[in-house]
């Protein structure tokens, strides 16, 4: 009985905490499905990664709030107010997660578990042989409470990142990674690092005091891509 009241109080004030978020209003406001948005829209803003023309590959997609706001980006700015979330649109954009994604119009949606070989290969495929200008990962696990299975089961996702984004990036080109403090992420930190000229750790104002996820973006691959290797 005592554990039900605890749980009960907790999901109240998660609620509370929810419902008078001032992100959670803004997306309400500005027709964004999350919350999230504005966290991208924060990295974004103080490193200018996203721009018309990009190819951006959005991993952990749903619900979608990400893929919305590189949407906007890629859409024709009328009046100085930003672009619209409908209409024609300057870039390409293909998402992807294990849940269900309600449509957007001009992103391109693969459902499946991107650990799995055949959808990272649906991935690749829908690339068409072009390189990815920005790679965006906001996925995570469903954790246990168990530290160093969750620990194991995150970094697993960030290093499939990784490697995707090693293996897809133009040389100039970035990845956006959530990552959560704690038993990975110095060993996460460091792969950042093995893969990236320019590595910064970011926890945008949007991302509630409570959380302890940050960010890490990783800009400018590391060696020589596939077509640039010499020949003998």
């Amino acid at each position: 009985m005592k554990t039900r009241t605890k749980s009960k109080k907790v999901n109240k004030s998660w609620l509370n905490d929810h419902v008078n978020d001032p992100y959670v209003r803004l997306a309400q406001r500005e027709g964004y499905r999350a919350r999230a948005a504005y966290k991208l829209k924060q990295i974004d803003e103080e490193l200018s990664l996203i721009r018309p023309g990009q190819l951006v590959v959005d991993l952990g997609a749903t619900p979608g709030a990400w893929s919305q706001y590189v949407r906007r980006k890629f859409a024709p700015r009328e009046a100085g107010t930003g672009g619209a979330s409908a209409g024609q649109l300057n870039g390409t954009i293909i998402a992807l997660d294990l849940l269900e994604f309600e449509p957007i119009e001009g992103v391109q949606f693969i459902q499946g578990d991107f650990r799995e070989a055949e959808v990272l290969a649906a991935l690749e495929a829908s690339l068409g042989g072009r390189r990815v200008d920005v790679v965006l990962s906001d996925m995570a696990p469903n954790l246990s409470g168990i530290a160093s299975a969750d620990a194991a089961r995150i970094e697993l996702l960030v290093e499939l990142a990784l490697d995707f984004a090693s293996a897809h990036l133009a040389p100039s080109g970035a990845l956006v990674c959530k990552v959560f403090h704690g038993g990975a992420y110095d060993q996460l930190a460091r792969s950042f690092r093995e893969h990236f000229k320019i590595v910064k750790a970011i926890k945008p104002k949007a991302s509630r005091d409570k959380s302890a996820e940050t960010f890490l973006v990783g800009m400018v691959p590391k060696g020589p891509r596939p077509e640039e290797t010499p020949s003998a």
